[in-house]
């Protein structure tokens, strides 16, 4: 299985999103906290530039506590400090809007140095689809302005929102790359529903996602991983099968033998937290 994924919304998103950078002051990168290096875009830094990045590590409800402090000790080591968030229930939110507002003052001090008049900051939110740019905006906005869904593609136009006298937020759909050529990167982020259902086959997902959690297991007697998430989940042991084999005891143990039905429900299960917080990443040694 091959997974590229580049619709025209996409396209056209991009083209106008490297349009309105020139306004924009400072960008939030927000990324998928399961698969913060997947998600990364590569060309982001040659769109910015020298302008001011924030970087955003949301679904932080997804992954343990461990597993964060690693990530946070490793960008630290980077020259760069993550904000951790779960924008659907607000944590770390604040944090990330008290960052804004300081790019603000520090933006402002250097056009009244030149003899220009203070003005909002202007700022972008850009990411992966469905990694929860729009619920990150509604939680800073304090309220639903722009649509949310767990699902890739809901946003699709940009659309300036002023969240308060000091800040203007750019709400921009998703951007992936237009060729994804690390193809276990584009696995883990069809894992993670980042990417459109479109581009791949959810059986051959599901079964990647079953040799994932087999491979890491063994990180939980380090606090990194949940133990034996799916025989907790569904009371079948995975060690003695490879990730096709266990697939298919799955659904005779538990749906009627039905692979495409076992398929969309242990992906869901995984996307929805059910089998536990499950990071699919950790810092490169």
């Amino acid at each position: 299985m091959t997974i590229q994924w580049y619709p025209g919304h996409i396209a056209k998103a991009e083209r106008a999103l490297k349009d309105q950078l020139k306004l924009v002051d400072v960008v939030l990168e927000v990324r998928d906290a399961r698969i913060p290096l997947s998600t990364h875009h590569p060309q982001i830094s040659q769109w910015l530039g020298s302008k001011a990045r924030l970087l955003v590590l949301n679904r932080l409800d997804m992954i343990p506590a461990g597993a964060r402090k690693k990530w946070l000790s490793w960008f630290e080591e980077q020259g760069e400090t993550p904000y951790f968030t779960d924008a659907q229930q607000g944590k770390g939110v604040r944090e990330v809007a008290k960052a804004v507002q300081l790019a603000g003052v520090e933006m402002n001090q250097r056009r009244r140095d030149r003899g220009m008049l203070d003005r909002p900051v202007r700022a972008v939110v850009i990411g992966f689809p469905n990694v929860g740019k729009s619920a990150l905006i509604n939680r800073l906005l304090g309220k639903r302005v722009v649509e949310s869904a767990r699902r890739a593609g809901v946003t699709r136009q940009l659309r300036w929102v002023r969240i308060s006298e000091q800040i203007e937020l750019l709400d921009a759909p998703g951007v992936i790359p237009s060729l994804l050529k690390n193809q276990e990167n584009a696995l883990k982020v069809a894992i993670c529903d980042d990417i459109g259902d479109a581009s791949y086959d959810n059986y051959l997902v599901a079964v990647a996602l079953v040799e994932y959690i087999k491979d890491l297991e063994y990180m939980a007697e380090f606090g990194l991983f949940p133990a034996t998430p799916l025989k907790t989940r569904y009371k079948l042991d995975s060690a003695p099968f490879t990730g096709e084999d266990y697939l298919q005891a799955l659904a005779d143990f538990r749906y009627k033998g039905d692979i495409e039905r076992t398929s969309r429900q242990l992906l869901h299960d995984f996307r929805k937290g059910v089998l536990g917080a499950i990071p699919l990443e950790f810092p490169p040694i």
